[in-house]
């Protein structure tokens, strides 16, 4: 009896592991929503198929590559281009094009924006087709980069077709704020949709400002591209007015769903600035006669390139 009462079962209680908390998985004082970074949440999502940028990048890959075949250096500027052995696909000069791109009178075929086109000849068509142009392999390498980096982050945090829309009207709106500041040289407005996303990013940051735990290196990140791409459009054929109105058409476009109120603001000032443009754009209003400086945040002069607006003889086909 002695020996079953000194017999006991020993039961081992091992204490709980320590809990592993991420700067990122501790709430805020009160029960406040957890803290998120900006880009770095997207990597513990399940990955989605960014569709819509992927079709736009091909779209602007196919449009410069037939630009260049149009030009034709080789043929057309009788055998003065830059990188020869490329052949139909050579540059022109870099005194001409900075960007190793093709010449005004291509760009002009292709479907530029340029004064005379629009008010004399009334190609207003041209609206849609400069926003898939680029100036040259430089601008094209960097403005698609920046799309791939933006463009892939909202398209898995909203969708492709919100996106999408953003994307287009942007780029749209954008051509159309060039049309009002055009002089008689051919300009892309190709970075205006850029502009539109980088204006959706802004948009999207600050309405969860005390969400994110990166906001101050998500506004560099914005900043960053949108100083390298502005300094783009200080060379000849880059619209810098396109970017401006591509971002402003973001910024508005980016509000959620989720705030009726303020959505339905955005969206009527949206409507009431775009429609202003329109009807500004249709009378062939130029702001260059009011704005004598405005000139200059289209294109800079330098003894290495010209923003004139006259041709250069090797950029007209023989």
């Amino acid at each position: 009896m002695a020996e079953t009462t000194k017999d006991h079962t020993q039961i081992e209680i091992n204490p709980p592991p320590p809990l592993r908390l991420s700067i990122d998985s501790i709430p805020d004082e009160y029960g406040k929503e957890q803290r998120v970074p900006f880009f770095g949440h997207l990597l513990r999502r399940k990955r989605e198929n960014t569709w819509v940028i992927s079709l736009f990048i091909i779209g602007h890959l196919v449009a410069f590559a037939a630009t260049m075949i149009v030009n034709d250096c080789w043929q057309n500027s009788h055998g003065d281009c830059l990188l020869k052995p490329l052949g139909r696909l050579s540059f022109q000069p870099l005194s001409e094009n900075p960007l190793l791109g093709p010449s005004a009178s291509a760009l002009d075929a292709m479907g530029a924006l340029r004064q005379t086109l629009m008010t004399k000849h009334h190609k207003f068509w041209s609206v849609f087709t400069s926003p898939w142009l680029h100036a040259g392999v430089v601008h094209l390498i960097i403005n698609l980069s920046s799309v791939v980096f933006v463009g892939i982050h909202l398209e898995q945090e909203f969708g492709a077709f919100r996106i999408g829309i953003i994307y287009i009207i942007s780029a749209i709106s954008g051509s159309l704020v060039a049309t009002l500041f055009l002089r008689d040289r051919p300009s892309v407005a190709s970075p205006g949709a850029l502009f539109g996303l980088l204006g959706a990013m802004l948009s999207g940051l600050i309405r969860n400002w005390k969400l994110y735990s990166d906001k101050f290196a998500a506004l560099v990140a914005i900043l960053s591209i949108s100083v390298i791409n502005l300094v783009l459009g200080l060379l000849p054929y880059v619209d810098n007015f396109a970017n401006i109105g591509g971002f402003i058409s973001g910024f508005l476009l980016g509000e959620k769903l989720d705030r009726p109120v303020l959505r339905s603001v955005s969206l009527v000032l949206f409507s009431l600035l775009l429609a202003g443009v329109i009807v500004a754009a249709v009378h062939g209003v130029n702001l260059n006669k009011y704005c004598g400086g405005c000139q200059y945040v289209d294109c800079v002069p330098s003894k290495w390139w010209s923003c004139s607006d006259k041709l250069m003889h090797c950029e007209v086909s023989s």
